[in-house]
């Protein structure tokens, strides 16, 4: 049957508004994991398995020698240890962070849409997983992975997570910014992070900024500066976070273990400008791994800084290109 002309141009006018509207973004659940290169890789794994009770649910070899390894906090959320041969010696430990999405292809068709740039397609890596990397606008890469049902992360679930875990969730990772303006357009504005706390040392220049994902609790904090810190220090603002839920608890059961040769002491506990209660531990190239309490130590919210951002250099080059895949 044929349409009357007016009904003709009603649907194809309705088609092509279709066509023409904005992708949407897919929800963001949260953090996947944090990747950093490590010098050795025994001693890496004897910090995070021995001395922070984790396990390994597997690892797959790398190209040029070494294996890439996964240590497991939660069904949700891993650590990614890479042979630090793959990158020049004075490089940043911090290699990527990534962000859990329920579709991987929605999300890259999305950031197309809002001028990221984004892989012509969305791959499956070796473990089984969509995944891919985009840049922020500080240089830091970011990668973005939806868990598929038949992928190694799925297939172990509810495996992998023993008693002696020091920590069951990393609520945050921390990387280096130093154009916020620009991060908070891409993270808040694109990303659709909710910006929840920013803090300041000393009330005369802001050094922090946190922004929760937009479809859970997880959030990332900018770690700001002026001018470019020196290695030890890009290693100390670069970090993770473990939470706990007493952390003089946490502190003195990691006292009866054993630090691995060679790993910074651990700081003594001390309430952080955010008034969470804290221990900063370091890895054997020392990264930071900030154990702290999920609320205030007097349950009472601290007020967010009215500070000004520091005025920065712009971010320095990547060190080394990064692989391919992460897996």
């Amino acid at each position: 049957m044929k349409l009357p002309l007016r009904l003709t141009l009603f649907f194809t006018a309705a088609a092509l508004a279709l066509g023409a509207a904005e992708p949407k973004r897919p929800r963001i659940l949260g953090i996947s994991h944090a990747a950093f290169y490590v010098t050795d890789m025994a001693k890496a794994r004897a910090f995070y398995e021995g001395f922070l009770g984790y396990a390994s649910p597997f690892s797959i070899p790398r190209k040029n020698g070494g294996d890439l390894v996964w240590i497991k906090i939660n069904d949700h959320q891993t650590i990614e240890l890479f042979p630090g041969a793959e990158v020049a010696p004075d490089a940043h430990r911090l290699y990527h962070i990534a962000f859990e999405v329920d579709d991987a292809e929605a999300m890259r068709v999305y950031l197309q849409s809002k001028g990221v740039k984004v892989p012509d397609k969305t791959a499956v890596g070796k473990i089984g997983n969509k995944n891919y990397f985009i840049t922020d606008p500080n240089g830091n890469t970011v990668e973005i992975v939806e868990y598929l049902p038949d992928g190694w992360t799925m297939r172990e679930k509810g495996k992998f997570l023993p008693d002696s875990r020091v920590s069951v969730h990393m609520p945050h990772v921390g990387v280096m910014v130093g154009q916020l303006d620009a991060s908070l357009k891409f993270y808040g504005d694109i990303l659709g992070f909710k910006e929840t706390w920013r803090g300041s040392k000393g009330g005369k220049t802001l050094n922090w900024v946190n922004l929760q994902v937009p479809d859970g609790t997880d959030y990332v904090e900018f770690m700001l500066y002026d001018k470019y810190p020196v290695l030890d220090r890009v290693h100390t603002l670069e970090h993770i976070c473990l939470e706990v839920a007493d952390v003089a608890k946490t502190g003195e059961l990691l006292k009866g273990r054993t630090l691995p040769e060679g790993c910074k002491p651990p700081t003594p506990i001390a309430t952080g400008v955010n008034g969470k209660r804290q221990i900063n531990y370091y890895d054997p190239d020392g990264t930071r791994v900030e154990v702290m309490e999920p609320h205030t130590f007097d349950g009472k919210p601290v007020p967010p800084s009215s500070a000004p951002p520091p005025v920065s250099q712009p971010p320095e080059p990547p060190a080394a290109a990064p692989p391919a895949k992460a897996g």
